[in-house]
């Protein structure tokens, strides 16, 4: 790979739709050339990279006896249909027409097609345990791309799927996938953790995530140090609050509270005009909050629902539609107020809420509500509210939601100790599915005793060319890219600099030395261009091991640097290759050794 000739571009100053780091880094660098918003064109340097990161996702996916084939991304409407995900999906996929007005869309991911294939090809417990997997374009229409390559509206996946004869097969399916998945992400070289997951859309009942740990991730997790328990918010359970004794608390009773349409101003009317009998202060924990918002589910009916939550919490966006999937929601509008004329804004209580009530509204309570506990909250009615309101005396509720944020500090769900919160690039998600779309697309093969028995799945993925762009993020410094030594686009970058030509031709004997070594390497042979412009350049490309030819030649000798730790040692011209190939070789024998280990969920 000679910078003469290769296809290479790099820039010297950010590209204006970059936001983060790395994806600065890898534009820059000429990676990637972005060709529309969310898409994106690989180029040389970056198609070399992409191709380690699938080259490791093989290597541990046929270790557990994977097999490998390659679906479509354009695909018939039926199966989709069948499972009701032409439906579901809503606006998150790409449909068209073909000429003959048939209905298609761009795979956003592949579990119809698998399911069909092998109902096509199986139909009995002997050829089964299976596991069948691809890498290949996805398409989503995301509606925000950004942060270049993690969200994208074309990347590429691997996914995964096993088939067994019964729910122990699949048990010992899930595990196999999981191992493989920390070897994975061992090798990929970036800190990462192992959380319980919401399955979402996807249906099924045991979820992990793999996370990239990382400040500029899209998801935001917890864990608890004691215990090892981790999660992603979507998937923590908030245990439901224990009874309270309530027969002390005086009957309700509404009060005037003028001007306080919110927690703040309802806690300060309250202290102003109506005291605590016992002294203390009112806090919004002593208040209820009802928070209405408007479903829209994927037949494009629509229906309210309202939330009751202690008043120090707000709604958490990404819980709330985790248990809302497949239907969105949207904040309740000026317009939806006037369709619901017996809900005051401001002063909405739990008397007008629940499928019992006028409104006729889901009501659904945060699980920290006990039984018995007495709330201030909304009467109904402008510039008023109840207080002495309890849940069962006063008041029920349609069920319960896990829909109130998150907080550092909270208890953890296992009852080791408090929460911490982080944030974490989703890089990995495995799913125990069981046997939704085996049922739905009828999969049966006869078992042992001859009977027709439902396949039950499980499904596994990985984003291949997410894990370019988180690796990316994790690595960089302040001057460039630093890749690990196993998805380097090359082991060596060797720069000839100055305008001698012996420099160059020794530079020319010693990139034939490391390559009949079995060493790739960049070469940087451009004559008329600057020692400065070569080493930014060299920084940039972020290659773990630079050998620089120039000056020290009268010396005999040349730099070899490590782009990682900045360290730079003068090693004979004649020593040169067996220096490189110990370092390469050194850290290639040992990786994986030094990865960070994965904290998995107890």
């Amino acid at each position: 790979m000679r910078l003469s000739t290769l296809f290479l571009r790099t820039l010297r100053e950010d590209p204006a739709d970059a936001e983060l780091p790395g994806h600065k880094l890898l534009v820059r660098a000429g990676y990637v050339r972005r060709a529309a918003p969310g898409i994106y064109s690989w180029l040389p340097l970056g198609l070399k990279v992409l191709r380690k990161v699938e080259d490791i996702v093989r290597e541990e996916m046929d270790a557990i006896g994977g097999q490998e084939l390659s679906f479509p991304a354009l695909l018939p409407r039926e199966p989709y249909e069948a499972t009701g995900r032409w439906t579901e999906y809503g606006d998150n996929i790409f449909r068209l027409k073909d000429r003959k007005d048939g209905d298609y869309l761009l795979g956003p991911t592949h579990e119809e097609m698998f399911t069909l294939t092998v109902k096509d090809m199986y139909s009995s417990y002997k050829e089964l345990p299976l596991t069948l997997y691809q890498i290949q374009t996805k398409y989503r229409d995301e509606a925000r791309p950004r942060a270049g390559l993690l969200r994208g509206r074309e990347f590429i996946m691997k996914d995964s799927y096993s088939f067994d004869v019964d729910d122990a097969g699949l048990e010992a399916a899930y595990q196999r996938h999981r191992a493989a998945y920390v070897k994975i992400f061992d090798r990929l070289g970036f800190d990462y953790v192992i959380v319980y997951a919401d399955s979402g859309a996807m249906g099924g009942s045991a979820s992990e995530e793999f996370l990239a740990v990382s400040p500029v991730g899209e998801d935001t997790f917890v864990r608890c140090e004691a215990s090892g328990y981790a999660a992603n918010v979507e998937a923590v359970v908030v245990p439901q609050a224990q009874p309270v004794d309530a027969s002390a608390v005086p009957a309700a009773h509404v009060e005037d509270t003028p001007d306080s349409p919110t927690i703040d101003t309802l806690v300060t009317r309250s202290d102003a005009l109506h005291p605590r009998a016992d002294g203390r202060g009112w806090t919004a924990a002593d208040t209820l909050k009802n928070v209405v918002v408007m479903l829209t589910h994927p037949d494009g009916s629509t229906e309210p629902l309202a939330i009751g939550l202690p008043g120090d919490r707000e709604v958490d966006d990404k819980r709330l539609a985790a248990q809302v999937a497949p239907a969105e929601w949207a904040p309740f509008e000026e317009k939806d107020f006037a369709a619901y004329p017996m809900l005051t804004k401001g002063y909405i209580g739990p008397t007008m809420l629940g499928l019992e009530s006028p409104s006729k509204i889901r009501y659904l309570l945060d699980p920290s509500v006990a039984e018995g506990s007495a709330w201030v909250t909304g009467a109904d009615e402008h510039g008023k509210h109840v207080y002495d309101l309890v849940l069962g005396r006063d008041f029920t509720a349609d069920g319960t939601v896990q829909a109130a944020e998150i907080r550092e500090g909270d208890p953890s769900p296992d009852g080791a100790g408090p929460l911490t919160l982080a944030r974490g690039i989703e890089m990995g998600h495995i799913f125990q599915l069981g046997r939704k779309y085996a049922e739905a697309l009828d999969l049966k093969v006869l078992d042992e005793n001859g009977k027709l028995v439902t396949v039950t799945m499980g499904s596994y993925g990985v984003g291949v060319s997410r894990a370019v762009a988180a690796v990316a993020e994790a690595t960089h410094d302040e001057i460039g890219l630093c890749w690990p030594r196993e998805l380097a686009p090359a082991d060596v970058h060797v720069v000839a600099t100055g305008k001698d030509r012996a420099v160059f031709d020794h530079a020319e004997l010693l990139v034939g030395d490391l390559e009949a070594s079995g060493l790739s390497v960049i070469f940087d042979d451009r004559p008329k261009v600057s020692p400065g412009v070569k080493f930014k350049d060299a920084e940039l490309l972020g290659v773990p091991t630079i050998v620089v030819v120039g000056r020290g030649l009268e010396q005999g000798t040349v730099e070899i640097k490590d782009r990682r730790t900045g360290n730079r040692r003068e090693v004979p011209v004649g020593r040169a290759v067996g220096e490189v190939l110990a370092e390469v070789r050194g850290e290639a024998t040992s990786t994986g050794a030094d990865a960070t280990s994965a904290s998995a969920p107890a």
